[in-house]
């Protein structure tokens, strides 16, 4: 739960406003997974509009702050929330989009200096570039248009297809500009 501390400028803070507030910042605990460290609300009166004004730290040095105005204070304090709410989906989603564009940790298995092993030890020249089999795979005649087809409905990036037209073994990929490549032998 975070900590949440009440301001009130000129305006007097009953236990209704602090149940009011407690409510509407539940949500916002929840939706952060207790990440959020402090919530700081001051309410005030300006011209006869009640005015809220709600700072949420979270840990990552992130504030959000949103101000909601409006006639009666649950207006008030609903709008600003929602404003910090608003922001808090924001911080959540590129957290979670940083962490599916992070790359596996390589593990000692890999060849790769695990943590904690002395500099010296990490400091060793890399082993040579390991050959892994890839499944074994029926050389089938195709044309390249029917090769393209598969390659672009398949897992593996490339294709090896006997060419039905000139009978020689071919290599269909994609590339990285999302056209196809091909590979045909010198005859």
């Amino acid at each position: 739960m975070m900590r949440v501390e009440l301001t009130g400028r000129h305006v007097e803070i009953t236990p209704a406003l602090r149940q009011l507030i407690a409510r509407r910042l539940q949500k916002l605990d929840r939706l952060l997974n207790e990440r959020a460290l402090s919530a700081h609300v001051a309410l005030s009166v300006q011209r006869h509009r009640h005015v809220a004004d709600v700072t949420v730290h979270a840990r990552g040095e992130h504030v959000l702050s949103g101000t909601g105005r409006g006639d009666t204070w649950p207006l008030s304090i609903k709008d600003a929330v929602e404003k910090v709410t608003q922001q808090a989906h924001t911080l959540k989603e590129k957290g979670e989009s940083r962490r599916r564009r992070r790359t596996r940790t390589p593990t000692p298995a890999d060849g790769a200096p695990a943590r904690g092993r002395l500099a010296a030890e990490a400091a060793e020249p890399p082993a040579a570039p390991r050959i892994v089999r890839m499944r074994r795979t029926a050389v089938k005649p195709m044309n390249v248009e029917d090769a393209a087809l598969r390659v672009e409905g398949a897992r593996e990036p490339f294709l090896v297809f006997r060419n039905a037209a000139t009978d020689a073994v071919n290599i269909i990929y994609r590339r990285r500009d999302g056209h196809f490549g091909l590979i045909e032998p010198e005859v």
